[in-house]
């Protein structure tokens, strides 16, 4: 049995990258919740969920971390999402790490 060590860059390749839009969909859709219903939780309308989501809007920093106190997940990485993501927007070729 061949197995192949899975991490992110053969997810990205595979999948394409992690976006704050896609890894908040993904939070969502793990907690079985509907848009509507976890945009009230969050505290936005329905409609900047989707745009967030779709990665049609990138949040800001601040944004980022509200989001990650909500979901009671680690700031570094939602704020990271939201670095890359706007780094990926602009087409330069860096990588954003948080200590």
């Amino acid at each position: 049995m061949n197995t192949k060590d899975y991490g992110i860059k053969e997810l990205e390749n595979e999948f394409g990258p992690l976006t704050f839009g896609n890894a908040l969909g993904s939070f969502r859709l793990g907690k079985g919740m509907s848009q509507k219903e976890f945009a009230r939780f969050l505290g936005i309308t329905p409609q900047s969920l989707c745009d967030l989501e779709k990665s049609r809007r990138i949040p800001s920093p601040g944004r980022a971390a509200k989001i990650a106190k909500k979901l009671k997940e680690p700031i570094a990485f939602w704020v990271q999402l939201s670095f890359q993501d706007t780094i990926r927007k602009e087409e330069l070729k860096l990588k954003v790490s948080v200590a």
